[in-house]
């Protein structure tokens, strides 16, 4: 059974934050390999994944996976994967890409629009959800799943 959605720091996060923010939710996770990154479009998960993927000390430029639906990023034991689903038809595409066997790397995976693939998820994640706040500002909520 998930935890409840847990607000991450008592206001919200702005840009500046991000370092911060990044390396608490690194704790957090409590080594949990699979992340579902959930909010709107344009809330800031890109955002988010460039600065794990900076706190993890993975020197890659860090981009979008909209068309490509998987981006790598560092190499061997450093490798994270990060994953936009969003233009996903279904699961099926999911499995065409080799989307289980990334789950199951042991590496860390950075989901966006997980929904997209519900039924393929593992039962132990860790979640994050961002909310606007305002212009500049966002909640970050997570919990994890065990």
């Amino acid at each position: 059974m998930p935890e409840q959605w847990k607000l991450l720091g008592d206001s919200p996060i702005t840009l500046g934050d991000l370092p911060g923010t990044a390396k608490q939710l690194l704790n957090l996770s409590k080594g949990q390999v699979v992340w579902l990154l959930h909010g709107e479009m344009g809330s800031g998960k890109t955002t988010l994944v460039k600065s794990i993927v900076n706190k993890l000390g993975v020197d890659s430029l860090v981009t979008s996976p909209t068309f490509s639906i998987v981006n790598e990023y560092g190499e061997e034991e450093n490798t994270v994967y990060h994953f936009d689903l969003y233009r996903l038809k279904n699961e099926a595409e999911a499995l065409d890409i080799g989307f289980e066997e990334y789950l199951t790397s042991g590496k860390l995976c950075l989901i966006e629009w997980p929904e997209k693939v519900s039924n393929l998820l593992p039962d132990q994640v860790f979640e994050v959800k961002i909310e606007f706040h305002d212009p500049v500002s966002r909640n970050i909520y997570f919990r994890t799943h065990e």
